[in-house]
C-alpha cells in the first residue's frame, strides 16, 4: 500500500503548516484562551478562508469531497499547534452527523454555515455515570405533536460555551442502556429551556454542562430514525476518534522535536544535557512510540472508511490504544527531560502533555479500548 502523500495532499499540507506556523505560535495561543469562549474567532474566519472548514463535505453540498487523509492531515496539523477552535466539534462530529445521516434540507441549512465558519457545532453525549458508553443514554426526547421535547443533562460538552447548534443524543423508548430507542438531534443552543455552566478544562480548551427543560424542537430536527440512531452515533464517534489520533501524533511529533531541542541546549556541569548517553536513549525511544502511533493512525484513517461496522470499530479501537500507549510514554518522558521547567505554565511542553492526557480519556481511554479489541477477537 502507498502512504505517500498526493500532490494534493502535499499542497494541503503545506498550506495549513504555513497558515499555522504564521498566526498561532504560543504566544497567541496564550491570546486565544482569554477570548470568549477559549478560541479565538478571527482565526476560525482564517480557516474558513483557507477552505479547511469545507474540506470533508461533498462537492454538492459547497464542500471540496475530501477524505479521511485530508482531515488527518489536517488534525495533525492543528495538533502540532495547539489549536483551541473548535474543529473537532463542529467539523468532525457535527459535520460528520449531517454527512452520515442528515437530509438533504438539514444539509442545506447548515453545511454552509460550517463552511463559511458562520456556525459551530457541539456533541452534548457525555450523562453522569455514562462512562464511554454511548448507548448509555438517560435523557428523553418525548413527541409533541409533529416535534419533540427534550429533558435531561449532558456534562463536559466541548465548545458548549460558544456553539450555535447542540448536537444531542436523547431517548426515545426503552430503558437507559438499551442499544435501541436512541436519537439524535439539532437543537439551537439558544433555544427556551437550555441552561448552561461553561468552565475551562484542563488542556485549555472550553465545556458546559447543559441542562435541558422542556426544550421544544420540529420534526426537522432529527438525523436519521429517532428510534435506531445508535450505528450513526458509533459512526460518527469513530471519526472523532481517529481524528483524536492524528491530532495525538501532532502533539506527539512536536512535544519529541521541542524536548530535542532543550537536551541541545540545557546545560549541566558545562556540557549539553543532549550529549549524556542515557538522555539520547530515552529521546530514541521517544522516537520510536511516535512513529508507532503515526503507523496506527494511518491504520485508523484507512479503515475509518469501512462500511464494515465490526471491522472499523475492532481497527479504531485498536488504535486508540497504540495511540493511548505512545501518548503516555511520550509526555511523561518530555515533562521528564525538561526537569522542573515542564511543570510550569510558561513552558509549552505541559500544555502539550495535557491536551495528549485529555485526548486520552475523549471516547475511551486505553484500558477501554483493549477491552472491545479483546472481546473482538483482536490481539495487542
Amino acid at each position: 500500500m502507498d502512504f505517500d502523500l498526493s500532490e494534493e495532499q502535499r499542497l494541503l499540507k503545506e498550506s495549513v503548516d504555513g497558515l499555522l506556523t504564521d498566526s498561532y505560535d504560543f504566544d497567541a495561543r496564550k491570546k486565544y484562551m482569554k477570548e470568549k469562549g477559549g478560541w479565538s474567532k478571527a482565526m476560525w474566519g482564517k480557516l474558513a478562508e483557507q477552505g479547511l472548514l469545507g474540506l470533508p463535505f461533498a462537492e454538492a453540498d459547497g464542500g471540496f469531497g475530501a477524505g479521511g487523509v485530508e482531515t488527518m492531515i489536517v488534525m495533525e496539523a492543528l495538533g502540532k499547534a495547539l489549536v483551541l477552535e473548535p474543529y473537532l466539534a463542529t467539523v468532525v462530529i457535527g459535520g460528520g452527523f449531517l454527512r452520515h445521516g442528515g437530509s438533504d434540507a438539514q444539509k442545506a441549512a447548515y453545511v454552509p454555515a460550517i463552511i463559511d465558519g458562520s456556525k459551530t457545532f457541539a456533541f452534548a453525549q457525555v450523562e453522569k455515570n455514562s462512562r464511554y458508553d454511548l448507548h448509555d443514554v438517560t435523557t428523553t426526547a418525548k413527541k409533541k405533536g409533529n416535534g419533540w421535547v427534550i429533558d435531561g443533562e449532558k456534562f463536559v460538552v466541548l465548545n458548549g460555551e460558544n456553539a450555535d447548534v447542540l448536537i444531542v443524543t436523547a431517548r426515545t423508548k426503552g430503558e437507559r442502556r438499551d442499544k435501541t430507542g436512541v436519537g439524535v438531534f439539532l437543537v439551537p443552543a439558544n433555544a427556551k429551556g437550555i441552561t448552561k455552566k461553561s468552565y475551562p478544562t484542563q488542556d485549555g480548551l472550553h465545556a458546559a454542562d447543559i441542562t435541558f427543560t422542556g426544550v421544544e424542537v420540529g420534526a426537522d430536527a432529527v438525523i436519521g430514525n429517532p428510534d435506531d440512531s445508535l450505528a450513526l452515533i458509533e459512526r460518527v464517534v469513530d471519526d472523532a476518534r481517529t481524528a483524536l489520533c492524528a491530532e495525538a501524533v501532532g502533539l506527539m511529533d512536536e512535544s519529541l522535536k521541542t524536548t530535542v531541542e532543550y537536551l541541545k541546549t540545557r546545560k549541566q556541569f558545562g556540557v549539553a544535557i543532549g550529549t549524556f548517553q542515557s538522555l539520547q536513549h530515552r529521546a530514541s525511544d521517544m522516537f520510536v512510540a511516535v512513529e508507532q502511533a503515526r503507523s496506527m493512525s494511518m491504520f485508523a484513517t484507512m479503515a475509518a472508511d469501512s462500511d464494515d461496522a465490526k471491522e472499523r470499530a475492532r481497527s479504531i479501537a485498536a488504535a486508540k490504544v497504540q495511540i493511548g500507549k505512545s501518548l503516555k510514554f511520550v509526555g511523561q518522558q518530555s515533562i521528564q527531560l525538561h526537569g522542573g521547567i515542564g511543570m510550569t505554565m510558561e513552558a509549552k511542553i505541559g500544555h502539550y502533555f495535557k491536551r495528549l492526557t485529555m485526548i486520552e480519556n475523549t471516547f475511551g481511554d486505553t484500558d477501554y479500548h483493549l477491552r472491545r479489541v479483546t472481546e473482538a477477537g483482536g490481539l495487542m
